[in-house]
């Protein structure tokens, strides 16, 4: 975990090397003291008018540089938001990821808007949030929506339902309410293993990361958090009327890696991609809904050939959705 020795409002160079710097956005205390976010930017000469900002999803942080790569390719400046609690935002007085309501990230989201927008300079703001962080960034939108701070957004496998039955998406949440509200950090459950062995290097997999800030079998689900997860979802399922081009992704297919090892390395193992399809026209008034074959939970880690699926359809959305503007 990081320490608040690092000098804020100011960008330095980033974990990942010179191609990237951080910046520290102070943020307001909560009950467990000093909180922060922070703003990473790739650097490269020139620069553009239309800018990206991704936000992570759940026990995750920005490691992904070829998605950088691929917006940077596609003629957009690329931001990416370490929330609160989050990556190289964790602080050693907290309890990692914890939120009790997800309001509680428009205070980073704004600010980093703000900056891409008016202390940056950029005309177009792309924004795209991966899993919860797909949950995070649509309810934002929809919250700012009038105000021409966001000119697309961007979800990869949002997290928009439990993947669970339906006595744990009934019954089961109506006692997480209470529970949350009673005793917001009592531990409810925990994630599995197996995906994140998959993903990374030690293991087998393609991608290195920091496995302390993403750990394989990720950070206690406490009921506090989770009791504002399902709010989120509960807000989203009545409807949201985000004002802006929506694109939606997700893999063809969902599966159980207890019991399909298999398929892990072709399907969706944390969500229902059947949830997501089924609620994205809910978003807004312009969705499109892409599945990807062969797509696994975070679209931009799938092997190929899926994960060029993606970023392909990725492109050609764009392409026909989001503003243009004059390069700087």
């Amino acid at each position: 975990m990081t320490t608040d020795t690092e000098q804020q409002d100011a960008y330095r160079e980033d974990i990942l090397g010179p191609d990237y710097e951080a910046r520290t956005l102070p943020l307001r205390p909560d009950d467990e003291g000093d909180v922060v976010a922070t703003l990473v930017r790739r650097t490269v000469p020139g620069g553009s008018r239309r800018a990206v900002l991704y936000v992570h999803g759940f026990v995750d942080y920005f490691f992904q540089t070829h998605l950088a790569d691929a917006w940077r390719a596609a003629g957009f400046d690329f931001y990416a938001l370490d929330l609160r609690k989050y990556g190289r935002s964790v602080r050693e007085h907290q309890t990692p990821n914890y939120v009790t309501s997800l309001e509680e990230y428009d205070e980073e989201l704004d600010e980093a808007a703000r900056i891409i927008r008016e202390d940056e300079g950029h005309d177009v703001l792309v924004v795209m949030g991966h899993s919860t962080g797909g949950l995070v960034t649509s309810l934002w939108a929809h919250r700012r929506r009038g105000q021409g701070i966001v000119d697309a957004l961007v979800l990869n496998s949002p997290w928009f339902d439990l993947n669970a039955s339906l006595f744990q998406r009934t019954l089961g949440t109506a006692a997480v309410h209470r529970l949350g509200t009673l005793r917001p950090r009592a531990v409810v459950g925990k994630l599995g293993s197996a995906y994140g062995r998959y993903l990374h290097r030690e293991s087998g997999g393609e991608w290195d990361y920091d496995l302390v800030w993403k750990p394989h079998s990720g950070f206690p689900v406490v009921a506090g958090w989770l009791r504002a997860i399902r709010r989120g979802h509960t807000e989203l399922n009545r409807g949201l009327a985000i004002d802006c081009p929506v694109f939606v992704a997700c893999s063809d297919a969902t599966s159980n890696p207890a019991k399909e090892p298999e398929r892990i390395s072709s399907t969706d193992v944390v969500l229902d991609v059947a949830h997501i399809a089924g609620r994205a026209p809910k978003l807004g008034r312009l969705v499109t809904i892409v599945r990807i074959a062969g797509g696994i939970h975070d679209l931009a880690l799938s092997p190929e050939p899926a994960r060029s699926r993606f970023f392909d359809e990725l492109g050609r959305w764009q392409e026909a959705y989001v503003p243009g503007a004059d390069r700087g």
